[in-house]
């Protein structure tokens, strides 16, 4: 089992640190927009929108990398004094009750959206605007596939740990904030 959690475990951290680099590219744009605008006296809507597009892409795909990590908001008041076994229930049932059914939710009200955008292979309503709107919306779909996947893994952590087995990478986390 721990084989498995490992493989999809993976799946965010490489499409985590993929998308990490969209942050340098929206820096870079972001310089040569400004350059462009207050030195040559040129604009560009399309360089404009690109930093958006890549700025939902980042927060968007990087969601699975950042519940890898544990980095989304919690109450950390009541959730780091807790055992071991206690993170595990939390983190279970918040998985299970709350995670992956607003997941599904997402998926299910955005998949018309997505396919009506792809049906008419959806561009930029500005004029000098970028086409692949329909590219961009694609990634409601992916996002909670992705923090699904996430989500499977969690489940699969919580399991193991409430059985008493020792999960590579995060037991060792957890005995270092206990002791902290």
């Amino acid at each position: 089992m721990i084989v498995w959690l490992q493989r999809l475990d993976r799946i965010n951290e490489r499409v985590g640190r993929g998308v990490a680099w969209l942050t340098l590219a929206m820096v870079i744009m972001t310089v040569v927009v400004v350059v462009l605008r207050y030195l040559f006296n040129q604009g560009s809507i399309a360089m404009q929108e690109s930093i958006t597009y890549m700025h939902g892409m980042l927060f968007m795909l990087g969601a699975g990398y950042t519940l890898r990590h544990d980095g989304h908001v919690r109450v950390d008041l009541f959730y780091r004094p807790r055992s071991a076994k206690a993170k595990a229930w939390v983190n279970l049932l918040g998985t299970l009750l709350l995670l992956l059914p607003l997941m599904i939710f997402l998926l299910l009200i955005s998949f018309d959206y997505v396919a009506a955008s792809w049906s008419i292979f959806e561009g930029s309503h500005e004029a000098g605007g970028l086409d692949g709107v329909w590219l961009l919306k694609s990634v409601l779909l992916i996002m909670p596939a992705l923090m699904m996947v996430q989500g499977l893994a969690q489940v699969g952590k919580a399991l193991l740990i409430l059985r008493g087995h020792e999960v590579p990478g995060l037991t060792e986390e957890i005995h270092e904030q206990e002791g902290a």
